[in-house]
């Protein structure tokens, strides 16, 4: 009985251990769990992954900081301007996929992005009907822009001089944010109908969307997940000089493919960017206590590099790293992008104004992925709205004014897991993690076995040495 037991022991770890490792080697727990999450996550009607990507769940609020022009008359005869941030005003973002329609089988998916903006008095620093900013007059320095297509100039200068326009305006953070009646656009846009009389830096942007967009579900390969394939019709741009510049790539950055790899890029189209960006692994995070990857918009991304040469407008006209002139997707408007406080641009933009002060823990664009699932859990989107300003001979309002890149306004784009929302997850992630430690749980009662195989061993060695007590009689007894 005791022999059998020591060779059942022996024979139990051998095959324990030969087990684990053949289910490691082949990845088959590992492989089960990919595949279960790559047909789970999917866009199909009914299920709870479309249902979040129609209605996301976790709460998205966006800052606005205006900067505050405090030297006006000073700026006008050549000085440096000093800028003084004011802000946050805080919106909850309401978000919703509407008008939503499945084709080709369910592997396509078409919708728009809706977007409300409600007020978050708690959450800000005042109140934006009354709080007044003063900052560029845009409709004006537009205005001029447009002056230099000659049938235009005329009617520009004389309404500038009628409606004695300056360069510099004070309205309230409402109507800076959510639009008022220009005196000039009104008028312009008799003469031009595309043009809308009302200004505003989101004007039009609330409880509206920004366009028809087809996205894939994720049904014929998981790497394809919620990626765009057609926007407003189109399946790429025609804004930049070149092919490469005008793709439209990855998804719009609501949500991302599982199975994340920290080696591979991933891209996003903000349309208001009006191009696509790419985000590379930064570092590990921690977030609610479920890991993450944090991806971040690399340097490059704005770099004055032969790659992004294609985005220099007019051909060959570069401002320089770090800032982004999106003019020809603005009806004209000089409107240049660039992170907050000129955050990654050339220092010669920061230095130009009085009151940048880039740091990178306000003023970085990142976001934190689970990689199993593919779920933001915190994330941050921080554009700045620039005006590219400079002194036109024909117009008196812009005075001795120096040409430079003028920030208008930043906004952050902030959402974080809610513990609800993580505790569903974590409960998710832990199973998983219980199936694809299988192997290694096999592999530990192997080794378990093992020892008691080997203490077996050496026990039944100590009794064979001792012998038993005929054995160790003498062999002639007297």
């Amino acid at each position: 009985m005791g022999r059998c037991c020591f060779y059942t022991v022996g024979t139990l770890s051998l095959l324990l251990l030969v087990t684990s490792v053949t289910l490691l080697v082949a990845r088959v727990f590992q492989k089960a769990v990919d595949q279960t999450i790559e047909k789970n996550i999917v866009l199909r009607n009914g299920s709870e992954t479309f249902d979040s990507w129609k209605k996301p769940p976790l709460p998205v609020y966006a800052q606005f900081y205006f900067f505050n022009v405090t030297n006006p008359e000073e700026i006008l005869r050549g000085e440096t301007p000093r800028l003084e941030e004011v802000g946050p005003y805080t919106y909850r973002e309401l978000r919703s996929k509407a008008d939503i329609q499945f084709g080709d089988n369910g592997t396509t998916i078409s919708a728009v992005n809706n977007k409300a903006y409600v007020f978050e008095r708690n959450q800000s620093v005042g109140d934006p009907k009354i709080d007044l900013i003063r900052t560029l007059n845009i409709p004006a320095v537009t205005a001029m822009e447009w002056a230099q297509l000659r049938f235009l100039r005329e009617l520009i200068e004389a309404l500038l001089k009628a409606y004695q326009q300056t360069l510099f305006v004070t309205h309230t953070v409402d109507e800076l944010l959510w639009g008022y009646k220009d005196e000039i656009l009104s008028l312009i846009s008799v003469f031009k109908p595309e043009i809308s009389p009302y200004f505003g830096l989101y004007y039009g942007k609330n409880g509206t969307n920004d366009g028809d967009y087809v996205f894939l579900t994720g049904e014929d390969n998981y790497l394809d997940f919620t990626k765009i394939v057609e926007w407003n019709g189109k399946t790429s741009l025609d804004w930049w000089t070149t092919d490469k510049c005008n793709m439209i790539n990855g998804t719009d950055g609501d949500s991302f493919h599982p199975l994340i790899n920290k080696d591979e890029i991933l891209y996003v189209f903000p349309s208001e960017f009006c191009r696509s960006v790419y985000i590379t692994f930064s570092d590990f995070e921690s977030v609610q206590g479920l890991p993450a990857f944090r991806y971040k918009v690399p340097g490059e991304v704005l770099a004055n590099t032969s790659d992004n040469a294609g985005f220099c407008i007019p051909k060959g006209n570069c401002l320089g790293s770090g800032v982004l002139n999106i003019s020809i997707c603005k009806n004209g408007a000089p409107i240049i992008l660039s992170f907050p406080h000129f955050y990654q641009a050339d220092e010669r933009f920061v230095s130009a104004i009085d009151g940048m002060h880039p740091n990178k823990d306000y003023h970085e664009t990142f976001v934190d992925i689970n990689p199993l699932t593919g779920t933001i859990l915190r994330a941050a989107k921080r554009i700045q709205i620039n005006v590219y300003v400079r002194k036109f001979d024909d117009f008196v309002e812009t005075g001795s004014i120096r040409t430079m890149v003028f920030p208008v306004m930043y906004i952050n784009e902030s959402v974080l897991i809610d513990k609800e929302t993580a505790s569903r997850l974590k409960s998710v992630i832990n199973t998983t993690l219980i199936i694809t430690n299988i192997p290694y749980i096999i592999m530990a009662l192997g080794v378990l076995f093992g020892l008691i195989f080997t203490w077996l061993a050496c026990r039944g060695q100590g009794s064979m040495d001792e012998g038993t007590a005929d054995e160790r009689a003498p062999l002639i007894r007297t």
